[in-house]
C-alpha cells in the first residue's frame, strides 16, 4: 500500500494499549482472530505455536509449525516442460497440544460468549511468554478468574511450558480441565468437524491443502500424567513425536482421568473447587522431529525431554527464558527515544526475529518463520537479504546456523544447475528440503539472483564477523559454484568494446519477468564474482594448503577465477543516457507506464487483479528491483544517480511486496527525502500490527521484520558496511531526538547513539573499532567513548511523490512516455499520441 494511507499511528490503543516492552489487547474481539493469532504467535525457530485460545474455540486457523517439518505432493503442470520444478513441499500442521479446555458449572470456557468482565493478553518479549488473564462471570452469577500462560522455550529448542490457573472468587463450582494433544492437520477438529488446517483460496500467497491423509499413525501411549503420540508423514516420510506431561496444584478435591488414541490424547481433571481455591495445572510439551529417524527413537527422546522438566521444574526454564533474553536485547534492542509506540512496534519485530530464527539449528528461516502456513513455510531469498544482516551484527552464531542451511543444500543446487543446463550450483527459489517448488518458473526459478543473495550474506558475515575458518571451510565453496554458475549463464558481446551480458532471467520485481540484463542481477552477480575471485586469491596467499585442498575438492582452475574477474569487470549495467537513469531491464523503458495513481484500491494487489501478461507488458513493479540495488551495492553509484533513479521508479512501484517499504525508506532517507523516509518506514513497521496487507494471519513477514532493523540502522542512522568498513552518515527524522543500537563487528560490541547533533559510539564488549563519520575516521576503545558532532542530518529535500516525473518525455528512440491502466471499460486508446502525453486513458 501507499505510505500516504497510513496514518502516524494505525492501532487502535483503546484496544492496544502503548506498551514498550510487550504487545497488549485490552478487548477481545473475533473480527480478526486470524491476525490475532499471529501476532501473539509464540516460538524459537524451531517450534512455532500461533495465538489460539487455550480453550480451543473461537480460532480462525489452529496452528503449531515446526520448522522443515513438511509433507511432498506432485505439482501437476498443465502444460510440463523439461527442468520444471515436478515436487511441491508444505509445511504441516502438526498435532496441537495448546489445548487446555475449561469447563466451570459444566458450561464451557468460550470467549465469544463469555461474560468478560476483565480482559488482558499480553506478549512479553522480555520473558518470551504470551500471558492472558480473563475474569468471567458465569451464567449462573459466579465470578472466575482464568490466568493462562504459553512459552516456547528459546533455551530447551524442543520444549514448550502452559499454565492454566482457576480461581473462584465468588461461589463454589465444579471444574473440569480437559489438557488434550490433537491431530488437526487430517481434517478434524476436537468437535470432528472439517477443518481447514492450511489456507485455502487462489491467493498464491497462502499455502496449498491437502486432500489425503498426511500424518499417519504410528504409535499411542500414556500414563497416569504423560501422553506421547507418535506419526509418519505419508510422502516425505518425515517422521515425528509429540509428548505432553502434567502437574497439578490445588487444595481443592480433585480426580483424574487419561486416555489416547491415535489422533488424540487427553489428561483430564476434574475438580470441586471453593470460593478462594486456585487450580493450577502446568503442561510441559516437547516435539521431535526428524528425516527419518524411526518414531520409537523420537517417542525416546520426548521421554528423556519430559524426565528433565520433571527433575528441575517449569520455573527453571523459564528464568533460562528470562536470562537467554535479557542477553537477547543487550545485542538487539534499538531505542527510539520520545516515541513509544514506535518503540514498541519497534521492538514487537526485533522480537519476531528472534521467534523465526534463533533455534532453526541449520535449518532454513522461513517467510513465515513458525508463525503460520504462508507461503507453504519455504525458505526464499528475504532470509539472505533481510535478515541474516540483522543477525550477523546481532547474534552471529544464529546468523552462521543459517547460513550452514545453504551449504548443506549445496548437492541438490548443483544437482538444478545441471537440470538447467549450468555449471556451478543453482539455489532454489523457494524450497524446504533443497529442491525447487517453485511452479511458476517466469516468477520463481528465472530468478537466478537467489545465488547472488546467497553468496552476498556469506561475503558480509565473513567481514563483519571476521570468522576466516568458517568462510574458508564453508563459505568459500559457495562462492566459487555460485561464480561458476554466472560465468557460465552470460556471455560476452563485443561491439567495440566487450561486455558481458546475463539474459533471461526475473529480478526481485516479479511484476516484470525472464529480461535481459536485469540490473539488480547484473549488480549483485558482478559483486558475486568479483567477492569469489578475491576469497579464492586470498586462501591461496594465507593458507596454501587449504587452497590446494579446494582446487582438488572443486576441481578448480586457476584461470577459472580469472575469467571470474573478467566477467564482473566486463559486467553490462544498463544506462539511459536519455533519461539518465539506470533502467530495470534491457526493455523495461519501451513500455507503457501503469498509472497507479488512477488504479482503483480495490484492484490492488495488482496480482489479485490481472493476468500477469497484463501486468508483464507495463513499467509497473511489485517491489523495490533498482532502488534495492542501490542499497545494497550503494558503493556503486553516485548520490546523484540514486536520486534519479528513486526519482524514476518509486511512482510506479505498488508496495504489493511486503518487502519494498523498508527499502524506500533507506534510500528516501540518504537521498534527502526526510519525509518520505519516515512514512515508508512506518508503512513497513506496521505491515503485520495494522494488517497493512490484509494476509497477516498467514504468519508473520519476517523479512519485513529484518527490513525494520535494517531501516532504523542504514536509514536513519545511515550506517553502510561496504567490504567490512563501518561508516555512518545520519540522516535522524527531525523529531527523533536520539536512537541507540547495539552492533556487533569482528567480536566487538559497540553502541551507537545518534542524535540530532552528534552521533556517540561505545565498546560495551571486546577491542577497539574503527568506525568512519562522513569520511573522518575515529577509533573507539573500550573505557573511551567517542562522540562526533553533526552539522544536520544530510539534505532535506522536497519528493515529487504523486507524479512520474518523466510521463510526456521522448525516449532515446523519439518515442513519447504515456502512462495507463489496463481497463476495458475506459474509452479506447486513440491510435495517435494524445494531446497530452501525461494523461493518457
Amino acid at each position: 500500500m501507499s505510505p500516504h494511507d497510513l496514518g502516524e499511528d494505525p492501532l487502535d490503543r483503546t484496544r492496544f494499549p502503548v506498551d514498550p516492552w510487550r504487545l497488549v489487547e485490552t478487548e477481545y474481539c473475533s473480527d480478526d482472530l486470524g491476525t490475532i493469532e499471529t501476532l501473539f504467535a509464540v516460538g524459537n525457530g524451531y517450534l512455532g505455536m500461533r495465538g489460539n485460545p487455550p480453550e480451543g474455540r473461537d480460532a480462525h486457523t489452529h496452528g503449531t509449525f515446526i520448522n522443515g517439518f513438511h509433507e511432498t505432493w506432485d505439482i501437476r503442470h498443465a502444460e510440463a516442460a523439461f527442468g520444471f520444478a515436478k515436487v511441491g513441499q508444505t509445511i504441516v500442521n502438526v498435532p496441537d497440544s495448546k489445548l487446555m479446555k475449561l469447563y466451570v458449572d459444566d458450561e464451557p470456557l468460550l470467549l465469544s460468549v463469555a461474560d468478560l468482565v476483565e480482559y488482558e493478553q499480553a506478549l512479553d518479549f522480555r520473558t518470551g511468554r504470551l500471558c492472558r488473564d480473563l475474569v468471567v462471570r458465569t451464567a449462573s452469577g459466579k465470578r472466575v478468574r482464568v490466568s493462562a500462560t504459553r512459552m516456547v522455550s528459546f533455551t530447551e529448542r524442543h520444549l514448550a511450558i502452559m499454565t492454566l490457573e482457576v480461581e473462584m472468587l465468588e461461589g463454589d463450582a465444579p471444574v473440569v480441565i480437559s489438557s488434550q494433544i490433537i491431530n488437526r492437520q487430517d481434517g478434524k477438529d476436537e468437535y470432528h468437524v472439517p477443518g481447514s488446517a492450511m489456507g485455502e483460496g487462489r491467493d498464491p500467497r497462502k499455502a496449498a491443502t491437502f486432500t489425503e491423509r498426511v500424518l499417519l499413525p504410528q504409535s499411542h501411549w500414556h500414563s497416569e500424567r504423560r501422553i506421547i503420540l507418535g506419526y509418519k508423514t505419508a510422502r516425505s516420510g518425515m517422521t515425528l513425536a509429540v509428548g505432553a506431561d502434567h502437574v497439578i496444584e490445588t487444595d481443592a478435591d480433585y480426580e483424574e482421568l487419561i486416555d489416547s488414541d491415535q489422533d488424540r490424547g487427553r489428561k483430564i481433571y476434574r475438580v470441586d473447587a471453593r470460593e478462594g481455591q486456585t487450580i493450577t495445572v502446568t503442561k510441559a510439551v516437547t516435539y521431535h522431529t526428524s528425516r527419518g529417524v524411526p518414531v520409537r527413537e523420537l517417542v525416546d527422546r520426548c521421554r528423556r525431554t519430559l524426565d528433565r522438566v520433571r527433575e528441575y521444574g517449569a520455573q527453571h526454564y523459564i528464568d533460562q527464558q528470562r536470562a537467554w533474553l535479557d542477553r537477547y536485547w543487550a545485542n538487539t534492542d534499538v531505542a527510539v527515544e520520545g516515541h513509544p509506540a514506535l518503540q514498541q512496534a519497534v521492538r514487537w519485530s526485533l522480537f519476531q526475529l528472534a521467534q523465526a530464527s534463533a533455534r532453526a539449528d541449520q535449518l532454513g528461516i522461513a517467510a513465515k518463520g513458525v508463525s503460520g502456513s504462508g507461503y507453504e513455510g519455504h525458505y526464499f531469498w528475504d532470509t539472505e537479504i533481510y535478515v541474516i544482516p540483522f543477525l550477523t551484527y546481532t547474534s552471529p552464531e544464529v546468523a552462521r546456523n543459517a547460513l550452514r542451511c545453504r551449504v548443506q543444500m549445496l548437492p541438490k543446487a548443483r544437482e538444478r544447475a545441471r537440470e538447467l543446463a549450468q555449471r556451478g550450483a543453482l539455489f532454489p527459489w523457494r524450497t524446504i528440503n533443497g529442491d525447487e517448488a517453485s511452479a511458476y518458473y517466469a516468477a520463481g526459478t528465472a530468478q537466478y539472483h537467489i545465488d547472488a543473495d546467497v553468496a552476498f550474506a556469506f561475503s558480509k558475515f565473513g567481514d563483519i564477523t571476521g570468522d576466516v575458518g568458517f568462510m574458508a571451510r564453508d563459505g568459500i565453496e559457495v562462492l566459487v559454484e555460485t561464480a561458476r554458475m554466472w560465468a557460465d549463464l552470460g556471455f560476452w558481446r563485443e561491439n567495440g568494446t566487450r561486455s558481458f551480458h546475463i539474459h533471461g532471467v526475473t529480478g526481485p520485481d516479479e511484476y516484470t519477468t525472464v529480461v535481459n540484463n536485469n540490473l539488480f542481477t547484473n549488480v549483485m552477480a558482478r559483486d558475486n564474482l568479483e567477492r569469489a575471485a578475491r576469497a579464492v586469491r586470498e586462501l591461496g596467499a594465507a593458507d596454501p594448503s587449504a587452497y590446494l585442498r579446494l582446487t582438488r575438492r572443486l576441481d578448480l582452475d586457476p584461470a577459472e577465477i580469472d575469467e571470474w574477474q573478467a566477467c564482473a569487470d566486463g559486467m553490462h549495467i544498463p544506462y539511459d543516457q536519455t533519461l539518465e537513469i539506470h533502467p530495470q531491464d534491457d526493455q523495461f523503458l519501451d513500455r507503457e507506464v501503469w498509472d497507479l495513481a488512477r488504479t482503483e484500491p480495490t484492484k490492488r494487489p495488482l496480482l489479485l487483479h490481472y493476468h500477469p501478461l497484463v501486468i508483464y507488458r507495463f513499467q509497473v513493479l511489485k517491489q523495490a528491483d533498482v532502488v534495492l540495488a542501490l542499497f545494497l551495492q550503494g558503493d556503486r553509484f553516485s548520490l546523484e544517480a540514486k536520486r534519479r533513479d528513486f526519482d524514476y521508479y518509486d511512482p510506479i512501484t505498488t508496495g504489493d511486496s511486503t518487502l519494498s517499504a523498508v527499502v524506500q525508506s533507506i534510500i528516501a532517507a540518504e537521498v534527502g527525502y526526510a519525509e518520505m523516509a519516515l512514512r515508508y518506514f512506518r508503512a513497513g513497521l506496521y505491515v503485520d500490527l495494522a494488517d497493512l496487507h490484509r494476509n497477516t494471519s498467514d504468519g508473520v513477514h519476517i523479512a519485513s521484520a529484518g527490513g525494520v532493523w535494517a531501516a532504523l540502522v542504514y536509514g536513519f542512522a545511515g550506517m553502510r558496511d561496504y567490504h567490512g568498513d563501518i561508516t555512518f552518515d545520519p540522516r535522524l527524522p527531525e523529531d527523533w531526538p536520539e536512537l541507540t543500537f547495539p552492533i556487533r563487528v569482528r567480536g566487538t560490541r559497540v553502541r551507537v547513539t545518534v542524535r540530532q547533533d552528534s552521533i556517540g559510539f561505545e565498546v560495551e564488549e571486546g577491542d577497539a573499532l574503527e568506525v568512519a563519520v562522513r569520511g573522518e575516521h575515529h577509533e573507539v576503545r573500550a573505557g573511551a567513548p567517542v562522540t562526533v558532532p553533526l552539522a544536520g542530518q544530510g539534505p532535506r529535500r522536497r519528493s515529487l511523490e504523486g507524479t512520474h516525473p518523466v510521463i510526456g518525455d521522448l525516449r532515446a528512440d523519439g518515442t513519447i512516455i504515456t502512462a495507463g491502466v489496463p481497463n476495458p471499460d475506459l474509452p479506447r486508446r486513440a491510435s495517435s499520441a494524445p494531446s497530452d502525453p501525461r494523461v493518457s486513458d
